[in-house]
Parts: C-alpha cells; structure tokens; sequence
C-alpha cells in the first residue's frame, strides 16, 4: 500500500525526481539489492522523490517481469521515506498490469509514459491514460509528456483526468509549458522539467518548479544544490552549478543520447558501486576516450567531497 497521500506526492514533485537506475550483475541478470545504497545516499541529500522504471531505469530494456521486479525492490529500499513513483508504460495492457503490481508494491504515485506507437491519435492517448489510471486503483498520476504533438486541447483533456497531479514535461518548449500552465492553472498541478538540471533555470522560469534528475545515481548533493539556488531565485548561482556538471552532461549526450545511462552506470563503476552494464540499443562501453574523461572527472568529485 501507498505510504504518501496525493496532497504529499503532490507537493514532493516541485523539489527534485530521481530517477534511479536497474543494476544489473556481470551475466545480464537483474541485481535489485545493487542499487540501495544509491536509494540511501540519495535519501540522505535530501531528494524529494525517486523513480522506479523510469527512463534511466532502462524501462524500455527489461522485460514486463523485470520492471515488476524492479518497483517491488525500489519500494523496500525507500521503505516510506521520500515518494516512490513507479514508471508504467508500452502496450496499454502492459501498462496496466504493471501499474497494479506498482500498487501492490507500494508505489505511491504512476508515472505513465508517453506512449512510443508509430500510429497514437489525440483522442487515443487519453483513453490510454484513463486505463492505466484506473489499474492503478486510484494511485495519482504523473503524466511524462516528451513532446507536444498530441496538442494543446489533448494535454488539457489529460491534466482533467482525477488522478492526475502533476505533468512532467520533457520538452525544450517553455513558451508551450507556460501556456500549458495557464490553461490548467485552476488544478493545481505540480509541473517537473523532464529535461533534467541543464534546463532547470529556463523550464522553472516557465512555472515548472520541480525537475527529474539521472545525476542524483551519483551526485546527489550537486542536484540538490542546484535546486537550493532556483528556490532562493538565485539562477546565477543555479547556472555555474550546472556548469560545473556540464562536462559530465556533455559525455551523456554522445551518440545521440546513446551513453545517456552508460555514463551514469560507468560513473557509479568507478565509485566502487558497480551496477553492471547498460543493455542495447544503449551505448556500452564508453569508448576508451570518453572513459578516461569520465574517471578523472570521478576522482574530481572524490576531492571535493
């Protein structure tokens, strides 16, 4: 059962979502206990909410099995101390399901993909929605919006179904998300940048106060600084904070958003926390030159701590 209300959840999303990884073990093989001490250190700097089977989770590499798995084994790690959000998504019949096993797990709140079928219709992503709300047996709802083909009209439609409470929004649009805000002002909704913490100055200008975060797996404190600085509307402070990380942001984003999760799974190899590799068609390895930047980085932030 949930352990955080809707109002919780609610207020919880405008601090910082992290997104939390899937450990693996050498042969391929789903290794949950991994990845708790990484739910702990995450706990301790003061992360607001975290993310089971989200997109640096490696959703949409685990089998329906595994990602069940995986938001039972998040929620014994969090054990009640921050949100759990459970990620749910592909085939709507798939989604479902999980979305129940994330209740049942414990989850307190869904986070639904944008569905990825070649062939979505407006009218068709919200019936998708209102079934996979409906499975999570009243569990609220975050809506995980990457772009905005579906309309303005459809995200209206979808922010009034009941169980939702928040919209993340994972577009490099703020002139759309402020007008998206305002058409769904009475709400109340929570807005998450979805683009992680190099966009956190220009989405929480927009009205997005919260933001998703894969660095939390490996510098959460850095994540919660920054967020410090938006709150106190300090966006100089805000920026070189970001600056600082943007070397290691940077190598994310090689081979088309490839090493995305590799550099966060190759970072936590060089802190002695192992969480294996990432599964195709993300990048791994790291090519020898990425590495080699990316471990002079590690021992950097090894210093400074």
């Amino acid at each position: 059962m949930p352990t955080f209300d809707r109002a919780a959840v609610r207020n919880a999303l405008n601090g910082i979502s992290g997104i939390l990884v899937t450990p693996f073990d050498a042969q391929n093989h789903l290794t949950p206990a991994l990845q708790k001490p990484i739910v702990d250190r995450a706990i301790d700097a003061g992360v607001h909410v975290l993310v089971a089977n989200g997109n640096t989770s490696e959703y949409y590499a685990l089998r329906a099995s595994e990602a069940e798995g995986m938001v039972a084994a998040s929620a014994e790690h969090v054990a009640g101390r921050v949100p759990l959000l459970g990620g749910v998504g592909r085939g709507v019949e798939e989604a479902c399901d999980l979305a129940a096993a994330s209740y049942r797990a414990g989850a307190d709140a869904l986070m639904i993909h944008q569905p990825p079928d070649p062939f979505v219709s407006p009218r068709g992503v919200v019936a998708y929605v209102q079934r996979v709300a409906e499975a999570g047996q009243g569990l609220p709802v975050v809506l995980y919006l990457r772009n905005e083909n579906i309309g303005m009209a459809t995200i209206e439609t979808l922010c009034a179904i009941p169980e939702v409470v928040g919209v993340k929004w994972a577009s490099p649009t703020p002139l759309l998300l402020s007008e998206a805000i305002r058409r769904t002002r009475e709400r109340g909704l929570a807005w998450v940048n979805g683009l992680a913490e190099n966009w956190a100055p220009a989405l929480y200008a927009a009205g997005a106060r919260g933001f998703t975060s894969g660095l939390i797996n490996v510098l959460p404190e850095w994540s919660m600084q920054i967020h410090a600085a938006l709150e106190q509307g300090d966006y100089v402070g805000a920026q070189a904070l970001i600056e600082a990380v943007l070397p290691f942001e940077t190598l994310r984003a090689q081979d088309n958003n490839g090493t995305n999760v590799t550099v966060v799974k190759a970072a936590l190899q060089f802190m002695g926390l192992d969480c294996g590799a990432t599964r195709p068609p993300s990048a791994w390895p790291l090519t020898p030159e990425a590495s080699a930047t990316l471990e002079a980085l590690v021992r950097g932030w090894n210093k400074a701590v």
